[in-house]
């Protein structure tokens, strides 16, 4: 059997759809962070809810200080395009206005299997 690459997922939880990375966590659908079994190959930032103006900073941050070749995975509709919020002034109309996204995933919430699918896009490119 072959090995699987390990990514290293770096979840920024800043709303609701949050709830959903916990789901394919506990599923053992994402193996928790310092868990793997050798230096990832890849990481992915997986930007999952609304992004406001003062999170917008973190979003980037956590974008460029990864050690390994990094991607960032939009999650759902907030972190792809303002979701319902998008008219309100704080809010960034998607993560993509700030760093580069690999893959989004649509849904209010997506579900866990969408994120694995989408992980395992983003690291076959």
């Amino acid at each position: 059997m072959a090995e699987r690459p390990e990514i290293r997922v770096v979840p920024l939880r800043l709303a609701c759809c949050a709830v959903e990375i916990d789901a394919a966590q506990a599923a053992g659908l994402l193996i928790p962070e310092g868990e793997g079994h050798g230096a990832p190959v890849a990481a992915v930032v997986v930007v999952a809810g609304t992004v406001t103006e003062p999170m917008a900073a973190v979003v980037e941050a956590a974008a460029g200080r990864q050690d390994a070749p990094t991607s960032v995975l939009a999650f759902g509709a907030c972190a792809s395009t303002g979701g319902p919020y998008w008219d309100a002034p704080s809010v960034v109309n998607g993560a993509d206005s700030r760093v580069t996204v690999a893959e989004y995933v649509p849904g209010c919430p997506p579900r866990p299997d969408d994120l694995v699918r989408a992980l395992l896009e983003v690291v076959a490119t």
